[in-house]
């Protein structure tokens, strides 16, 4: 609790989209409360990506490939601009196939197919995304995880810099403070 508060503290200091991040770590009551944090975390992150085509995250098409460990049953994430990405699921050989993924969201899977899909993201404009993964220690650049207070990420700094991605530095700096991996 005190971590997310002084992560939101921080965020006043920095900006309001870093605020909309570092905030959305708190995890509504109820049914689905975590699939909901878990998609609005996504697509918070998500808007702070830059690809090298320039378009911006609107309509960008996110696969999620293994089974969700946080989510049972994920949504297209919302962005905060207002617009939404395009999810769907598809297998470790179809996103390799040229399934046309932005980003890839890595669930439950068995490690070969994990090393496989991280091994051919190295030098592709495809942000990788995990909740199987809390400390990010497998190579995906983002890693969602249940934390005390709420739901955090981590991030692989190795993984985002050998990437032709640009992600804002502050959303780097506020997954390195929530627990982030280098």
């Amino acid at each position: 609790m005190l971590k997310s508060i002084l992560l939101i503290t921080t965020a006043f200091a920095v900006s309001q989209p870093a605020l909309q991040l570092a905030s959305q770590t708190i995890v509504e009551d109820g049914a689905g409360g975590m699939a909901r944090a878990a998609n609005r975390m996504i697509g918070g992150i998500v808007s702070y990506v830059r690809w090298p085509d320039g378009r911006g995250a609107a309509g960008r098409s996110l696969c999620q490939v293994g089974i969700p460990h946080l989510a049972s049953n994920p949504v297209a994430p919302p962005l905060p601009s207002g617009g939404h990405l395009i999810m769907r699921r598809v297998t470790a050989a179809a996103a390799m196939a040229g399934g046309n993924c932005d980003i890839l969201f890595l669930g439950r899977m068995p490690a070969g197919d994990r090393q496989r899909l991280i091994g051919w993201v190295r030098d592709r404009p495809v942000l990788t995304v995990t909740d199987d993964d809390p400390a990010c220690l497998y190579g995906a650049m983002v890693c969602l995880a249940r934390r005390p207070a709420g739901l955090g990420f981590s991030v692989n700094l190795d993984a985002i810099g050998r990437s032709p991605l640009r992600v804002d530095p502050r959303v780097l700096q506020i997954g390195r403070d929530d627990g982030g991996a280098s």
